[in-house]
């Protein structure tokens, strides 16, 4: 996510998403995804803390960490989350859509010296490099999950 293609591909394909966009699997809404992965990225900027995982999961998240981070590798359906970034309430899409667009801009501006040092709740410590690939990924999951 600090490459311009990148991240140019991913602002690309968010424009194509569509308030009647259909999900592919999971339950969220176009707009509650949009709001998922906003914090998603406030995560790795820092700008949301959230409760590390019971130790169990932290050690699989240990675990299966480069597996996951590794090319091509990507996140599989309905993946476990943070309960700090399940979106039970509606959400308005314009306003979600471009809160993303905006904190992608901000992540992608601010480089690695722009991520968090906080560990993720699942992963642990991410070097900022990998937090980068990690938002890229979950980033793809979420636009697959609506086709775009």
């Amino acid at each position: 996510m600090f490459q311009a293609e990148t991240v140019n591909e991913v602002q690309g394909r968010l424009a194509q998403l569509q308030p009647e966009s259909e999900r592919q699997w999971g339950k969220m809404s176009a707009a509650q995804m949009l709001a998922h992965c906003s914090a998603g990225m406030e995560m790795a900027t820092g700008d949301l803390v959230t409760a590390p995982a019971a130790l169990p999961l932290r050690l699989l998240g240990r675990a299966i960490k480069p597996m996951m981070l590794k090319d091509g590798a990507e996140m599989k359906r309905d993946s476990p989350t943070s309960k700090e970034l399940i979106m039970a309430d509606e959400c308005d899409f314009a306003a979600e859509r471009e809160r993303l667009r905006a904190l992608i801009g901000r992540f992608a501006a601010g480089g690695p010296a722009g991520c968090t040092t906080h560990p993720h709740s699942f992963f642990g410590r991410l070097t900022p490099e990998e937090w980068g690939v990690l938002m890229y990924k979950h980033l793809d999951h979420h636009l697959r999950q609506f086709g775009v």
